[in-house]
């Protein structure tokens, strides 16, 4: 009578022990994403949810679910999404895609948001930037500079309401530049002020100088003409004080601040010309006179392989926010294999690296950064430097 009492408590036991277990196993990880889905942007957002969706096929994990909501078109309806996705059980949140969409979202306790936003100032304490932000940038260029012994780095910066944000990266990453330039971008004012930046009228003085002293010197006629003939052929005679630039700005307005260097004779053949992520801006490819450039990006065959797999899901092409939140339901995905959701101040707390289609990324203290590469814009194509 006591065997069959002790194998019925040991059946009981199993049964108890693989009903606790097999139900815990098969719990549902829900992932929010607060997403623009109506308005204007709603294109944006549902690139962003295909991408999600193939990413959710791509893992593999049965028990992952994606619940989206809806930001509207501001704070507010942020907010009231972020709620509902509370009340769902969810605990992290992909999303929302801009800064302005993160206002009143330190009411919403312990919930984590991995925003889709690059600017890392102003965060509240429950909001992580997981987009490509400065310090990630500027790590590379500080990596670029150091391999190419780049002792005499200048930054410019436009007076727009990021540069705050460069100035917090340059001390984060620990960016060696001899001094940070912030110009207007009414181009008057821009180019009066590269040429103070490259001494210019300087420069063009002493051609002007030059060719006033050869012209009264005694030496030969024949000599005097080819060196003058020579002389004419410049702008400027003289150096500047810089090794290398970095321009902190992006599209036309780049482009016009180069354009701006070139008019004072300081030429990218001459000193290397660095930028910001410019995502493979092909519109820069066609304008050979401002190469080469130099910027630092996530991988490029990466973001080939996944628009040509977007592309052929879909029929349509991505664009890189779709990329950074595919990666970021893999790197969700990843966590929840070595970390315990039930806490999730604690999830991004420790450190962590995760291998994504943008690249590596780096996860500690609450905060994510990217190991990117670094490309070259020359003849016409993108070249890998690292």
């Amino acid at each position: 009578m006591f065997k069959i009492f002790k194998l019925i408590l040991i059946c009981s036991t199993i049964v108890l022990f693989l009903s606790k277990f097999g139900l815990a196993s098969e719990e549902k990880i829900k992932i929010g994403l607060l997403v623009p889905m109506s308005g204007e942007k709603n294109k944006l957002g549902q690139l962003i949810i295909k991408s999600t969706r193939l990413a959710l096929k791509d893992v593999s994990a049965d028990n992952l679910e994606i619940y989206p909501r809806d930001t509207g078109l501001g704070p507010n309806k942020t907010l009231q999404s972020a709620l509902e996705l509370k009340r769902l059980g969810v605990k992290i949140i992909i999303g929302p895609v801009f800064f302005e969409n993160i206002k009143y979202l330190s009411e919403v306790e312990d919930i984590i948001f991995l925003s889709l936003t690059n600017k890392t100032n102003g965060l509240p304490s429950n909001v992580i930037s997981s987009g490509v932000n400065s310090v990630s940038q500027l790590n590379a260029i500080k990596k670029f500079t150091e391999l190419n012994e780049l002792k005499k780095t200048i930054l410019l910066t436009p007076n727009l309401n990021y540069k705050t944000e460069i100035n917090r990266a340059v001390k984060i990453s620990k960016l060696k530049i001899s001094k940070h330039y912030i110009y207007n971008i009414e181009p008057t004012k821009l180019t009066q002020q590269i040429e103070e930046i490259t001494n210019y009228k300087i420069r063009k003085q002493n051609l002007a100088d030059e060719i006033e002293r050869i012209e009264l010197s005694n030496v030969n006629e024949e000599i005097k003409k080819r060196r003058i003939e020579k002389l004419n052929k410049k702008y400027t005679i003289g150096n500047v004080d810089f090794d290398s630039l970095i321009i902190s700005d992006f599209d036309e307005s780049l482009k016009s601040v180069i354009t701006s260097f070139l008019y004072t004779d300081v030429s990218p053949q001459d000193k290397y010309f660095i930028t910001l992520n410019q995502w493979f801006d092909e519109s820069l490819l066609s304008e050979q006179n401002i190469q080469p450039l130099y910027y630092p990006s996530i991988n490029k065959k990466n973001l080939e392989d996944f628009t040509d797999k977007f592309t052929q899901s879909y029929n349509e092409k991505p664009n890189h926010l779709s990329l950074l939140s595919y990666d970021l339901v893999g790197l969700i995905y990843y966590l929840t294999l070595k970390n315990d959701l039930s806490d999730t101040k604690l999830l991004f707390k420790k450190q962590n690296s995760f291998k994504g289609k943008i690249g590596v990324f780096d996860i500690k203290d609450n905060k994510i950064n990217h190991r990117l590469n670094f490309y070259q814009i020359k003849n016409g194509s993108f070249k890998k430097i690292f």
